[in-house]
């Protein structure tokens, strides 16, 4: 962590000296514009819906490039973009801490700053430990409760974090407030909707059962629908290897509920599935790719991605395992 610091304050020093070389103060710049930055696609997705043809705000996304949200460290660039920014979006857990920091070293004070872990408060989830999940390596964290950080994935913290976002945007620019309220219910009857068919599916669904051979980011979704789960590794684990344990614990899940998918996240290395498969003795088993939302790529965007259809193509390979 302290070698981390030290790589931020390096960031952090650039970032000032290109600021003064640059002569950049105002947060808008010379477009008028409200300047809003988000860390991760989501926040970013919920933020364009809800501001959608105004020319009130221009939107950026950190991620672009496709980074897991869990590998990325600011640039210099990065740290410069959020310093002269109105609006500045985050989760708030480990995985982009160093988001603290870019705030104490650079933020103006004019900034306003959306947690999202802090606007759902006590419906954020302490990270669970299922049985046959990798143990942990200590990180030092003695006592302290350690969060789930993955809220997007639940389309109704999705509602709750849109109202909050599409407040602050009315705040900051109340020349378009009617504009931002309208989006926001057009894109909130959306969210409404596709949750009610995550509801039908899991209300349909032969088994409630799905078991991962990967990490576990979907605990939010599953809790949504009442969906039991097994895992390799906890959704922010480091770890990639499993031991023989690990996998012989899931490999006799498999069998025990009779499952025939063993999924993986996007991006992800099935070599663990396909350990657990083997292990099993199970004859038809397939794999499946849940997309958690965590490495979305400026040419996705451009291919049509959005939360929405992310969403709706999870929906569309839980109902082909479930049913």
């Amino acid at each position: 962590m302290a070698f981390l610091r030290r790589l931020f304050s390096i960031a952090a020093a650039a970032a000032a000296a290109a600021l003064v070389l640059t002569g950049c103060s105002s947060h808008s710049g010379n477009s008028g514009k409200l300047s809003i930055v988000c860390v991760s696609f989501p926040e970013y997705d919920w933020t364009r819906q809800i501001v959608g043809s105004s020319d009130g705000a221009e939107v950026t996304y950190l991620l672009g490039s496709g980074i897991d949200l869990h590998n990325y460290q600011p640039s210099a660039k990065d740290i410069m973009t959020i310093s002269d920014c109105d609006i500045f979006m985050y989760v708030g857990g480990e995985s982009d801490s160093w988001a603290k920091d870019a705030l104490k070293e650079v933020n103006s004070k004019d900034t306003k700053v959306i947690k999202l872990m802090d606007v759902l408060g006590q419906n954020v989830k302490e990270e669970e430990h299922k049985e046959g999940m990798e143990p942990e390596e200590e990180d030092g964290h003695h006592g302290e409760p350690e969060y789930d950080e993955h809220v997007w994935l639940s389309l109704k913290n999705a509602e709750v974090i849109c109202n909050e976002i599409c407040d602050v945007l009315c705040e900051k620019d109340s020349a378009n407030a009617d504009t931002y309220r309208e989006n926001l219910r057009s894109y909130t009857e959306k969210l409404e909707a596709l949750d009610e068919e995550y509801t039908e599916m899991a209300d349909s669904a032969e088994t409630r059962t799905i078991l991962f051979g990967d990490r576990f980011p979907f605990r939010y979704l599953c809790d949504d629908y009442d969906i039991d789960y097994y895992a390799a590794f906890a959704g922010c684990s480091a770890e990639t290897a499993a031991s023989f344990e690990t996998v012989a614990k899931l490999s006799e899940k498999l069998n025990e509920k009779e499952l025939d998918t063993v999924f993986i996240i996007e991006n992800s290395d099935d070599s663990i599935a396909r350990s657990i498969i083997s292990n099993s003795g199970r004859s038809g088993v397939s794999i499946e790719t849940l997309n958690s939302i965590q490495s979305v790529t400026q040419k996705d965007i451009d291919n049509g991605a959005t939360y929405l259809s992310i969403m709706e193509s999870n929906l569309g390979t839980l109902k082909k395992v479930l049913d």
